[in-house]
């Protein structure tokens, strides 16, 4: 595991062990986040802690190219037709970190998504390269996810989503995985397993094929 500097640059992404941390250290830049997910390396990290950057082995993924890449349940497709939710895109992207950040999760104490990661984040969102998905009820916000987009290599890297009426969360990852479906891209990249994501659809890949995309 390598300590980074002022440098921009990582060790390859192929070195780390299969738990995936790769590097410590650096800063959460606008140059140096944008490399990272260039090259197949997230950063995730308590608060307090230096910071972590990681490429596991495998990596989980929604795959676009499959028919079926999202798995729509006939309780999430009635959520659809009834619930009156209204999709918007990129209109409140701060505020869907903020929510995430106050999502509960199991085995987790706490959250990544600190200060100064929504500030770089917000960063990278006002020049284009983050975006968010939000779902409005009567509008008040009540579900989204946010994540960074890569149009040149047809990846979507999911960072997170928060759920605060019934199927919300859902019903913005199925609006992205419809829009990502129909310009081609790739893949969405959940990066790490986990059983929610797996009962959505997303399924794990070696890394070495994740990586051959980017």
């Amino acid at each position: 595991m390598q300590t980074l500097d002022h440098n921009l640059i990582f060790p390859h992404p192929s070195s780390a062990p299969d738990h995936g941390l790769l590097a410590i250290g650096g800063d959460l830049s606008v140059e140096r986040l944008l490399l990272a997910y260039q090259s197949g390396i997230f950063p995730w990290y308590s608060d307090g802690d230096p910071i972590c950057w990681w490429s596991p082995d495998p990596r989980m993924v929604f795959d676009l190219q499959s028919d079926e890449p999202m798995r729509v349940t006939k309780s999430l497709k009635q959520s659809q037709r009834n619930k009156g939710y209204i999709i918007k895109e990129n209109t409140c992207f701060t505020e869907v970190m903020r929510h995430c950040a106050l999502v509960k999760r199991q085995d987790e104490a706490g959250t990544w998504i600190n200060d100064d990661f929504i500030s770089s984040y917000s960063r990278l969102h006002e020049l284009g390269h983050a975006k968010s998905i939000e779902v409005f009820k009567e509008d008040v916000l009540v579900g989204g996810l946010y994540g960074i987009d890569l149009p040149e290599k047809k990846i979507f890297c999911g960072e997170s989503m928060f759920n605060l009426a019934t199927d919300a969360s859902k019903i913005a990852l199925l609006h992205l995985v419809k829009s990502l479906k129909s310009k081609d891209y790739h893949f969405i990249d959940a990066q790490l397993y986990n059983d929610h994501l797996h009962s959505l659809g997303a399924i794990e890949i070696d890394r070495e094929v994740f990586l051959s995309y980017l």
